[in-house]
């Protein structure tokens, strides 16, 4: 029998899992900063300037897009790592198939 994955309930485990989630954050704060400089700069090419209201709203949605869906997908990665995933009771493998009829 496999042994069974550290999960969140080990101290030890959930600091460093947390630790290597708020690395990737930090990662993915700089890239999405990258991504928001260059989205501005493609802007400013394409249409030179712009209102700075624009701007401060074309920057927040590019940086927050970015860090929404790096967050999101980190947590997804976070909890399929740690085992947390397995510990989930799956209630559609009733043994009572007809229970709607």
């Amino acid at each position: 029998m496999a042994e069974p994955k550290p999960s969140l309930s080990d101290p030890d485990y959930a600091r460093f899992a947390w630790g290597r989630f708020k690395r990737l954050m930090a990662w993915m704060a700089l890239a999405a900063l990258v991504a928001t400089a260059t989205g501005l700069g493609i802007l400013w090419l394409l249409q030179g300037p712009v209102p700075l209201l624009f701007l401060i709203f074309t920057a927040g949605g590019i940086f927050f897009s970015v860090l929404l869906a790096a967050a999101l997908m980190g947590l997804v990665f976070l909890s399929a790592g740690t085992g947390h995933d397995e510990h989930i009771q799956d209630y559609s493998e009733d043994d009572d198939d007809n229970r709607f009829a």
